[in-house]
């Protein structure tokens, strides 16, 4: 077993220890293994006062730079970043438990794409104006706010830091981010390019350790004038009752329990191919997942059938094998989350019609987080395992046999992130995402992202749009000028 690393926080340019020397490390396992990958600093107030005050030292300079230089060290990351994209996917692999495959199709690439995106609208950016006739003329000015908190959650670690990252810094903003305790390692390794890259010293500071400590003091921070979060939606409501008082800006990208509709009519070999992976892809840890599938009658027991074949037949072990189409989940609490809810199913009268039980037999992760993909049929649309979000390889499916009915399925939990609709019915497409409470709805699609789009939830899901060009009003505050005629 190789040895684990040592992560150090990154503040003003440069890997520097703890602020307080009695502060201690925490172990990070590798979930395919449950062996220490990593060890994490437990950092406290005093690192985010030190990252806060470099960020505040580095704001003026770098609000100031051009769009064109800034874009250019955005642009020299996301290259650096590329020029070592399979040692990337291997360590997020190894700190998140995903296939590799998994992480160099997407995670990685989807991070240096987010530094390119956000890179190159800004050389393409307009402004309003407006004018009063022979009276006077307005336009507007973004500002930059300032200093950023930005906290990134497990599941999808350098993709979802850098969707954060990217456009801050692009929109002139310094930051702090403070990645999930459970994957530090790909944020970690993204600081040593940042010097590389010309980035000036405290643009980026990067403060790892849990949330009641170090997120907790970022959070609260009377420096920090905006808050943004991506992770569960109690995490989100403690921080949104600690940034109320002191009016900070706040972005809160939250949970979902996300549905996927399922008509008769539908191009059943797409929906049955795509569900598959909407169902289990990244081990059903990825907030978009469609976790409550719903099926018009005439195709239920068809649907339920393939889909549990489907299930059945993929490939969960070994994150590095190139066959391997599940990995482990994040950690043992997770896990055992996740199968309890299994048994939560079977308390609440439903079949386990695929799945249901951890793997064990994976050679050399004996002592890894492995479960099946799991379908569970015979619940209520009321019952809590459909209602409460679950955040692993577990889906349920229920019939309905109206589109009035399965409007109220969608419609019906705390959540609204996002959806599937599957459909040959083009009117039934327009009328049916017209009338889902969601951010997003996909039509005979699934996880397809365009970033010039507004993307969050409503309802539980969270506060906020992301995205060009929503999140540079999030990162910038509007100024009208009005100059007399």
């Amino acid at each position: 077993m190789a040895p684990p690393l040592i992560l150090q926080n990154f503040i003003g340019g440069a890997f520097v220890p703890t602020a307080n020397p009695s502060t201690g490390y925490f172990d990070s396992p590798n979930p395919a293994t449950g062996e220490v990958y990593a060890r994490v600093p437990d950092s406290d107030a005093a690192d985010i006062d030190a990252a806060v005050d470099a960020a505040a030292k580095a704001f003026p300079a770098w609000s100031s730079t051009t769009r064109a230089h800034r874009s250019a060290v955005m642009l020299k990351i996301a290259q650096l970043l590329e020029d070592r994209l399979e040692e990337f996917a291997v360590a997020e692999s190894q700190d998140q438990g995903k296939p590799v495959s998994l992480a160099r199709q997407v995670d990685i690439p989807r991070a240096i794409h987010n530094f390119r995106f956000f890179a190159t609208y800004i050389l393409h950016m307009e402004e309003k104006k407006t004018e009063l006739d022979h009276v006077a003329i307005n336009y507007t000015q973004k500002v930059p706010v300032g200093v950023a908190g930005l906290i990134s959650p497990w599941n999808l670690p350098l993709y979802l830091a850098t969707w954060k990252l990217a456009p801050a810094i692009a929109a002139g903003c310094t930051c702090v981010l403070k990645p999930s305790e459970f994957t530090s390692v790909t944020a970690w390794k993204l600081c040593s390019l940042l010097n590389e890259a010309g980035l000036p010293a405290g643009v980026i500071n990067v403060v790892f350790g849990t949330g009641p400590k170090a997120g907790s003091a970022l959070v609260s921070h009377p420096k920090v004038p905006l808050i943004s979060f991506t992770g569960g939606t109690a995490t989100g409501e403690i921080i949104y009752r600690n940034c109320a008082p002191l009016f900070k800006k706040m972005s809160l990208e939250l949970g979902g329990k996300n549905a996927n509709v399922v008509f008769a009519d539908a191009d059943f070999d797409k929906a049955i191919e795509t569900s598959v992976l909407s169902s289990f892809r990244n081990q059903g840890e990825i907030c978009l997942c469609g976790s409550r599938i719903f099926v018009e009658a005439p195709i239920y027991d068809r649907f339920v059938a393939e889909l549990c074949k489907r299930a059945d037949s993929l490939v969960v072990g070994d994150p590095a094998h190139p066959s391997t189409q599940l990995g482990a989940l994040v950690s043992a609490p997770h896990m055992d989350k996740v199968m309890s809810y299994v048994e939560l199913a079977k308390q609440e009268g439903g079949t386990i019609a695929a799945g249901g039980v951890r793997v064990t037999d994976v050679k050399g992760g004996e002592g890894g987080y492995f479960m099946r993909p799991t379908v569970i049929t015979g619940l209520k649309a009321s019952d809590r395992v459909v209602q409460e979000e679950i955040f692993g390889p577990v889906v349920t499916v229920t019939p309905f046999t109206t589109e009035e009915e399965v409007l109220e399925y969608f419609n019906g939990t705390k959540y609204g992130l996002a959806g599937s609709v599957w459909t040959e019915n083009l009117r039934r497409a327009h009328r049916f995402a017209a009338k889902v409470q969601t951010g997003t709805i996909w039509v005979n699609c699934w996880m397809v992202r365009d970033l010039n789009m507004p993307f969050g939830g409503v309802k539980a899901s969270g506060l906020g749009r992301e995205g060009a060009p929503y999140s540079f009003d999030f990162f910038c505050d509007e100024k009208t000028i009005c100059i007399a005629l």
